[in-house]
């Protein structure tokens, strides 16, 4: 793992010396597999990583209104009758949460929007019995430092970090879902091909596992 560490130091030194932009670009790290069939495997967890990587719009489907978080209540989701609506809903949050109790009406109501989009309320994260502020505002914390992990192709492609984070706190981040990655795959190291790292408008810079 020091390699690991030390490689990946190394990337961000260089990635660095690239063209300066003029916003905060996302670092972004991509695992690339390989001898792993999609058919019969599936990485879907979420990660929590040791720095947050950005605070997320969240939005919850709950009985009553919270202080905590931006709240469509159960009374308000015939508002949403239109596509459109629900398409600007969508698009307008990061991640949404819910109650259990109203969760059957959310997959109703919204699912056909938010299941494509990868924003489904989730058991994993995402789903509360009591919705009272204090668990709301942990359950935010949560999310807000955790990375979702989900296979589509024969890689993984998530955001760690942004540009202006240290160094150490970007490689802790990555090693954290490299490894949680790795106890998941069928076959563990012997599916990962490599990994990149890259910023957004950077080129990526390729990181040996072997």
């Amino acid at each position: 793992m020091a390699e690991l560490n030390e490689q990946l130091k190394q990337a961000f030194a260089e990635l660095r010396k690239g063209k300066e932009r003029k916003f905060n670009q996302s670092a972004d790290l991509i695992i690339n597999l390989q001898k792993f069939d999609l058919k019969k495997s599936q990485a879907n967890l979420f990660v929590s990583v040791p720095y947050k990587v950005k605070d997320k719009k969240i939005c919850g489907f709950l009985e009553i209104p919270s202080n905590s978080v931006d709240t469509i209540t159960k009374s308000e989701f015939k508002k949403y009758s239109s596509k459109t609506e629900i398409k600007k809903l969508v698009n307008k949050y990061d991640f949404f949460i819910a109650q259990a109790s109203v969760m059957p009406l959310v997959a109703t109501t919204f699912g056909r929007a938010l299941g494509p989009a990868g924003k489904m309320p989730s058991p994993q994260l995402g789903i509360l019995v009591n919705a009272d502020d204090k668990v709301i505002s942990e359950l935010k914390n949560k999310i807000n430092s955790s990375i979702k992990i989900k296979t589509k192709e024969s890689s993984i492609k998530v955001s760690v970090g942004r540009q202006n984070m240290k160094d150490d706190e970007l490689v802790e981040n990555i090693v954290t879902v490299y490894n949680a990655v790795l106890k998941i795959l069928p076959k563990g190291k012997d599916n990962i091909k490599n990994l990149e790292v890259k910023f957004t408008m950077t080129k990526p810079v390729k990181i040996k596992t072997k």
